[in-house]
This record gives C-alpha cells, sequence and structure tokens, in this order.
C-alpha cells in the first residue's frame, strides 16, 4: 500500500488511518502524537496523548495537568504498536524533549520530523536522521537567503556589546520555551558567569528545565519599579521589548535572538540595534543537507516556505509536494508577558 493511502491529511491535522492517530492535531482528537511543546503544535483538550515524558512535563506546566484525558509517555527509540503501525520516536534537536514520528506499515515508513534543526544544541537531545520512504519536513527557513551561523558567534556578538555599553542593561528577546534556556546555556559556554535575568513570563519554564540542567545563577525581574541594571543581561518575550515593561530600563541595548534576524529589514522594522540570528530551526542548507541524506522517495512539506523547498527537491530528482497545513508557526510566542504578580527586582529563582 502507498504511503499516501495510509497517511493523509485532513482539517485536524495530519492523519494515520491504519493507527487511528494524529500529529500534532490543530483541534481536539482521540489520540495525538504531540512532537515538541510549542502552542502551535501541542494544544489541549485530547482524549489520549503520546509524547515524550519531557513533553508531557511542558504541556503540563503550560497547560495544566488535565490537558488531556490521559497521557502515554513515550521513550526515545522504543518502538510501540498502535493499531497496524509501528511507532518509533528519534531526537528532532529542535527544544527540550522534541521527537520525530517514524511509523512503519505496509512495508514503508513514514517519518514526521515536526520541527528541527541540525545545529547542536547544549539543551536538547540532537537530530537523529531515520531512513526512512517518505520524510514529512517543515520549511520555516527554506529559503537560500537562511543560513544560521554559528550560535557561539552570536553569543560573542551580545558580550561584546555589553563590554561596550557596560552602563546599559541589555535586553534580548527570546521565545519562552527552548530559545531562552539555549541562549542561557550559550552563555555559560562562554564563559559568562554573572547572573542572568529572566522577565516573569519566561521564569516558569527555565525552573522546569532546571529540574534538569543547570544554568546557574538566574534570577526574576518582575514588578512595576525601576530595575536598571546596568551592563546586565535580562531575558525577555519579544514582545516585552517595547511595552510597557522595557520603560523600566534606562537606554536599554535591545537585542532579539532569532532566525529571521539573517534579514535586516526585519531587524530595522522591529527597532532592533542588536539582531541575533540564532534559531532553532533548520536553514536552507540543513533542509536540503537532511533530504539528501536521508536519501527517500518522497517529501512532503508540511509549513513555512513550502515552495522552494518542493521546487529544489523536484530539481535533484526527488518527488515532492506540499502539504499546505495551516495553524503552524516558525516559533513559539504563546507567553505574554504577566506583570500582575509583583515581587522585588532581582528575586532568584
Amino acid at each position: 500500500m502507498e504511503p499516501t493511502n495510509w497517511m493523509t491529511h485532513t482539517p485536524a491535522g495530519l492523519y494515520c488511518r491504519p493507527g487511528n492517530f494524529y500529529i500534532d492535531p490543530l483541534r481536539p482528537v482521540a489520540c495525538a502524537l504531540i512532537t515538541h511543546g510549542h502552542s502551535d503544535h501541542a494544544r489541549a483538550g485530547h482524549d489520549t496523548v503520546l509524547a515524550t515524558r519531557e513533553t508531557l512535563q511542558v504541556m503540563a506546566a503550560r497547560l495544566g495537568d488535565g490537558f488531556a484525558r490521559s497521557q502515554q509517555p513515550i521513550a526515545l527509540r522504543q518502538p510501540i504498536l498502535l493499531g497496524d503501525v509501528r511507532v518509533t520516536f528519534h531526537p528532532a534537536g529542535h527544544i527540550w524533549g522534541s521527537a520525530q514520528v517514524a511509523m512503519e506499515a505496509f512495508g514503508s515508513r513514514i517519518v514526521a520530523s515536526g520541527d528541527y534543526k541540525r545545529t547542536p544544541d547544549p539543551t536538547c537531545d540532537a537530530f537523529e536522521p531515520v531512513a526512512c520512504d517518505v520524510f514529512i519536513t517543515e520549511a520555516t527557513f527554506g529559503l537560500p537567503v537562511f543560513h544560521h551561523p554559528d550560535p557561539d558567534r552570536e553569543i560573542q556578538k551580545l558580550l561584546a556589546s555589553q563590554a561596550a555599553f557596560p552602563e546599559r542593561a541589555h535586553l534580548v528577546g527570546v521565545y519562552a520555551l527552548g530559545k531562552a534556556q539555549r541562549v542561557a546555556a550559550l552563555l555559560r559556554r562562554a564563559g559568562y558567569d554573572r547572573p542572568i535575568y529572566v522577565h516573569g513570563a519566561i521564569s516558569r519554564m527555565m525552573q522546569l528545565y532546571q529540574e534538569h540542567m543547570s544554568f546557574g545563577e538566574i534570577c526574576r525581574v518582575e514588578g512595576p519599579g525601576r530595575a536598571d541594571l546596568p551592563g546586565e543581561i535580562i531575558l525577555c518575550p519579544p514582545q516585552a521589548l517595547h511595552d510597557l515593561w522595557a520603560r523600566r530600563f534606562s537606554d536599554p541595548v535591545r537585542a532579539l535572538a532569532s532566525g529571521w534576524m539573517r534579514i535586516r529589514a526585519r531587524a530595522r522594522q522591529a527597532a532592533i540595534e542588536l539582531p541575533l540570528v540564532i534559531s532553532d530551526h533548520a536553514d536552507w542548507a540543513e533542509l536540503c543537507a537532511t533530504v539528501q541524506e536521508l536519501a527517500c522517495q518522497d517529501i512532503w512539506v508540511t509549513h513555512g516556505q513550502e515552495d522552494a523547498l518542493v521546487h529544489w527537491a523536484q530539481s535533484h530528482g526527488l518527488r515532492a509536494r506540499p502539504l499546505s497545513l495551516l495553524g503552524y508557526g516558525d516559533e513559539d510566542d504563546a507567553d505574554r508577558t504577566d506583570d500582575n504578580v509583583k515581587q522585588p527586582s532581582g528575586t532568584p529563582l
């Protein structure tokens, strides 16, 4: 049986007929396999959720313990049988707990990668190539213009700016889940030993990560009062860079850690003084290299710059098509700023 006959996409998302389950469904379903904890992939309301133990912890922290009627943790590389389908989770390298879903049935294997990156990340397991007949890939940065530089070099840019402007706080826009922790880990790897300050909207996920890995001293910045913190590095949600919360800092350097900072016009439009090209998604070269490495027969592109990657794959003799799935973003921005809880500036987590 051809893979297209047992794996399809519906208004609810990718659906595996012989296994009777969905992958990262967009609406409540009976059985959902979740690749990672970002809110565009991990939603509440499903009857049963299967995911890595880490992703289940993230979902509980973000959505509450009752986010699904039942939960089943899936260990990496340990096959399970769902209906007529042999399912195995493999590391995706995107964020903590992220996984690809490999499905085997009727003599073929389909791998749904979710979001992934190939650059090593100290906060999560590295992407693991899985041989397959069909590879379902994202294409968030699926254009040749997107080349993600060495993240350690980008961190050095941040530290150089901090040294050049010791009187100014450095506000770094990061997403609460994955990016904040990765930037903190990269700072520590670069030898930065001062406290790292975080916005209150980031502290919840930071605390969850800290139960499993060390980031040194992390301090929480909240409350309505002034918090100049000259020369310090403060991680905050991107939307906080220009809202009322940021006004407590006197003339801060505004930075943003994102793959989109490769586009200078985006940095200018967002009034970003220090763009940091640090992404948790594969860039163009990594997308193409992954497709070539897997040597699969078919490429299905789920979201992002679908047309460019489909064209590239077809020009290299591969069968490729866009799935045109809507409802998935390039990053997770679910956590909004919340200054209702008043705490002293610089409260340790």
